[in-house]
């Protein structure tokens, strides 16, 4: 046999790599990848390898304008894509939004002057900034920020060039309102940027956000269409996002998502870090009924998070990640005329590069509907008007566009009445379907769903793996509405504590939750989770005093604040003196954990005192602010030997009256003017020794 000499060899191992590299492609090498697989996958967001540079961004894909959100719920990310959205439907900008902690900010100082940045921010808590706005926020707000060419110590102005337009989401019933807007907004004009017309300030706690925006966006366009020479156009609707039927898919197909947030969780694999983009399917240990009222409904349940990673601290928050209930979601279908096609198989994907899909797919319209968009939510003013041109008939067109661009009509007709978009639709058309809406406008313009969070009523230090909750189950009901707006996640508890219970098939009011969740996944007895750090802590002296305001589910953190303290004093802790003031309708009715209360008193020897307001149960309503007064002296002194001070509850009310009462006892215990009590009070919650966990 003839040797082979090195070039035959050569040419022998070419061939045969040639010949795997055939047979193998499309398994082992240049695999088709499904653009989902990170995206939305353990809450990466796809911000792996994607360019930190938002200019080049804007520069590849042709925009001119960008419009950042600081984001906590998911409303300031709703408010930018309708800004972007209007700003190229009516005047031709070129738009996109940007989440803000997927840039870096260093070249803001190279901003183009033909170009405009927009920001939409929500103040978070006691005026901070929401998660993903705290490294832009801290940047901006340094003492002498570094820009790629030039520090702001160098130049004066380094932003000279960026023109920019600012709202802000807040809370009126919070100290420091809309401080992220107006702090944002400070920052740039010392940085030498121009504004463009007003900074507007959007109010949740008064219950006027989406008027706020509304008033303040027409002035807004006007200055901006002014600074920048641009025409207003009539409005046609274009879709951002492309929705194809996949007829050679249907929900067998092991690829299609009915719901799953992300490929591994599609794939029965989900793994952590698990958190606001990735939740965890935690096991319910345990769930009961905590009020003696046959008329309402207050849930304890036991969330199990051993073996998932997760962990918390006392205080902290758990979110629930909800399923909207069969009955709206069934409504919803039925008005759009959907029914037939729920189960039916689409992809969509978004005509820019720049517009990123709320959720992966291919999925069905069902999934869509029941596992990822705020269809319970409230009706936009606006977005009735965008509907208009999409009506059944003309008349319908009319009062539409009437309704949709008169906010008096509109709350008459509208908000008064309690409607969700499809009973809005019900009501306008009597009932006819809506067969001209495309259903890209429904992905752009409603909520991604969100979680829901609950404050976490129990002690890390007690019970490490197991997270408490506490929720009344919401049922609203306004006078002369004709809908009761049900809580959506706290009926899905619900639900999922009478098939724990044993119920077959339960049912709360009828909503009809799909409690097994996508592929029985979640077989009824077990909740998609996660958990948020909060900054509403004990002290880490437990002999430090303590004094707690909670009335009704507001007791929850303190729930764990106590428990806590007790299984110190077990332990042989010095704990310190421990106020909670508690209150509710009737003790016979809502006196949530009277048994356990009396167990910690014994536990503590004395050392806890539970302090109740029953508001029912006698002649006259008594509150826990009537409480704190009557032990305006041992308050005082606890006060004054640096006595931490909490607040959990309603935020409109109650918190503001507490806050009020405190100042009240300080002034008049001490001897010193009401300005000077209320200096100190500021001074106590800029120290942290008086801390809020309250919901408007």
């Amino acid at each position: 046999m003839a040797q082979l000499d090195t070039l035959d060899i050569a040419v022998l191992v070419a061939l045969l790599l040639g010949t795997i590299a055939y047979f193998t492609k499309g398994t082992y090498w240049a695999v088709q990848k499904d653009p989902y697989a990170t995206s939305f996958a353990n809450g990466s967001a796809g911000k792996a390898g994607k360019s930190r540079n938002i200019l080049e961004q804007m520069d590849e894909s042709g925009k001119n304008c960008v419009v950042f959100y600081g984001s906590q719920t998911g409303t300031a990310e709703d408010y930018a894509s309708r800004l972007a959205k209007e700003g190229s439907s009516r005047f031709g900008l070129k738009t996109m939004t940007a989440d803000l902690e997927d840039f870096d900010y260093d070249n803001l100082d190279q901003f183009p002057e033909d170009k405009v940045a927009m920001f939409v921010l929500a103040t978070y808590g006691e005026g901070e900034p929401t998660d993903n706005a705290v490294e832009f926020y801290e940047f901006l707000g340094g003492d002498d920020p570094s820009f790629s060419e030039k520090s702001s110590g160098e130049d004066e102005k380094p932003l000279s060039t960026l023109k920019y337009v600012g709202f802000g989401l807040g809370n009126n019933t919070y100290e420091h309102y809309n401080s992220m807007v107006r702090n944002v907004s400070k920052y740039l004009d010392r940085l030498g940027a121009t504004r463009i017309g007003e900074a507007g300030e959007g109010d949740d706690g008064a219950g006027t956000m989406e008027e706020d925006f509304l008033s303040w966006k027409e002035p807004m366009w006007a200055a901006l269409a002014s600074t920048m020479n641009l025409e207003e156009r009539e409005a046609v609707y274009e879709p951002v996002y492309e929705l194809t039927e996949r007829d050679d898919l249907d929900i067998e197909d092991d690829t299609v998502y009915l719901g799953e947030p992300n490929k591994n969780h599609l794939e029965g694999h989900s793994k952590g870090p698990y958190n606001a983009h990735n939740p965890y399917i935690a096991p319910i240990a345990s769930s009961k009924e905590i009020f003696n009222d046959a008329t309402r409904n207050c849930l304890h349940m036991e969330i199990d998070i051993s073996g998932s990673g997760l962990s918390y601290t006392t205080g902290d928050h758990i979110a629930v990640w909800p399923t909207n209930a069969g009955k709206e979601v069934d409504r919803f279908m039925n008005i759009l005329a959907l029914s037939e096609k729920r189960h039916s198989v689409i992809a969509v994907k978004g005509l820019d590069a720049t517009a990123k899909v709320p959720f992966p797919s291919p999925t069905t319209y069902d999934a869509v509907v029941r596992y990822h968009m705020e269809i319970c939510a409230p009706v936009s003013r606006q977005f009735v008007a965008q509907l208009a041109q999409f009506s059944p008939n003309d008349e319908i067109k009319a009062e539409m566009a009437k309704i949709g661009n008169d906010k008096d009509v509109f709350s008459h007709q509208v908000a008064e009445n309690n409607f969700n978009l499809a009973q809005f639709l019900e009501y306008m058309s009597n009932g006819a379907a809506w067969t001209k809406i495309p259903f890209s406008i429904f992905i752009e313009a409603l909520h991604k769903i969100q979680p829901r969070y609950y404050s976490i009523s129990s002690s890390s230090l007690v019970q490490k793996d197991k997270i408490s909750i506490t929720a009344i189950v919401e049922s609203l009901a306004k006078p002369g509405a004709p809908n009761v707006v049900k809580g959506v996640t706290t009926n899905y508890l619900l639900a999922l504590k009478q098939k724990q219970h044993g119920d077959p098939h339960p049912d709360p009011h009828g909503l009809n939750y799909a409690i097994v969740g996508p592929r029985n996944k979640y077989d009824g007895i077990h909740v998609p989770v996660h958990v948020r750090h909060s900054n509403f802590k004990l002290p880490s002296d437990p002999s430090k005093p303590i004094i707690m305001v909670g009335p009704g589910t507001g007791v929850a953190p303190f729930r764990g604040f106590v428990q806590e303290r007790a299984q110190q004093a077990r332990e042989g802790d010095d704990v310190g003196r421990t106020m909670l003031f508690f209150g509710c309708r009737n003790k016979s009715e809502d006196f949530l954990y009277e048994d356990e209360w009396k167990q910690y008193t014994e536990d503590m020897d004395g050392k806890f005192e539970l302090v109740t307001a029953f508001s029912r149960d006698g002649p006259e309503k008594v509150y826990v602010q009537h409480k704190l007064k009557e032990r305006a002296d041992e308050i005082n002194k606890l006060l004054m030997q640096k006595a931490y001070f909490y607040v959990c509850g309603d935020a409109a009310n109650m918190a503001r009256e507490v806050n009020e009462i405190l100042g009240q006892i300080i002034s008049e215990k001490r001897g010193v003017s009401k300005q000077k009590a209320e200096e100190i009070v500021k001074a106590m919650r800029a120290s942290n020794q008086y801390q809020e966990d309250v919901w408007s």
